[in-house]
């Protein structure tokens, strides 16, 4: 049988704009089960060990922003993570997508949902022959919020069949941490592409060809 999983999730919320939050960005990371990244997943597993963070969850945005369990490590440690992160995303042999809406064009969360949902839809429909290949599709979400819930149920019931819905726990799943990446990278190149980098970005990703050389482009190149 062959198995599809979409590992999703979302930077942002629906609430009113501010200027601390102006995109709400969805992943989804895909990933052919036939394709084994239990050597990868092994190697990292080895690396965050050996930096003292065995068994980590790791949490992009904080780590960027010095924030939770980040906030008393210094930036060459939180820049490592990352770092570590990245390397593991280069090995794998996945595709994402990302879709996402600037809030302050959004005038209630109705629409938002509208508008993120045809995204995801034309995704879908554009590399249809690519899901349907497979026997199943799971979806691996954790429930954070009741609109992607939405989202997801009505465009992918829709527009495929055999679809199943998991809840996962982030710590569970190293590409639901992968999602989580690509959404931080996301959010930070739409913000560099509007000269919106907050201080703490600027100072985590050093200057403007650090940030597209090290973190966009590899992003770009799995991009289904």
């Amino acid at each position: 049988m062959k198995e599809l999983s979409v590992f999703v999730d979302e930077s942002g919320d629906f609430g009113e704009y501010e200027k601390h939050s102006p995109y709400y960005i969805i992943t989804l990371v895909l990933h052919d089960q036939k394709e084994d990244i239990s050597n990868q997943l092994a190697h990292l597993e080895t690396e965050l060990s050996n930096m003292g963070f065995p068994e980590h969850y790791i949490h992009t945005g904080p780590i960027i922003r010095k924030e939770e369990e980040y906030r008393y490590l210094d930036l060459k440690v939180r820049q490592k993570l990352m770092k570590r992160m990245m390397g593991f995303v280069r090995q794998l042999n996945i595709q994402c997508g990302s879709f996402y809406i600037e809030k302050r064009k959004i005038d209630e969360p109705l629409t938002a949902v509208s508008l993120l949902s045809k995204q995801i839809a034309s995704f879908i429909k554009e590399h249809l022959e690519y899901f349907v290949s497979f026997d199943v599709v799971k979806v691996y979400y954790d429930n954070g919020q009741v609109e992607v819930n939405k989202i997801l149920a009505s465009v992918f019931n829709t527009l495929l069949e055999n679809v199943e819905f998991r809840k996962v726990l982030p710590s569970s799943y190293r590409l639901f941490q992968v999602a989580d990446l690509i959404c931080t990278i996301r959010l930070a190149e739409l913000k560099l592409d509007n000269h919106q980098l907050s201080s703490s970005e600027r100072r985590f990703f050093k200057d403007e060809r650090t940030l597209k050389k090290n973190y966009i482009k590899p992003i770009k190149r799995i991009e289904l």
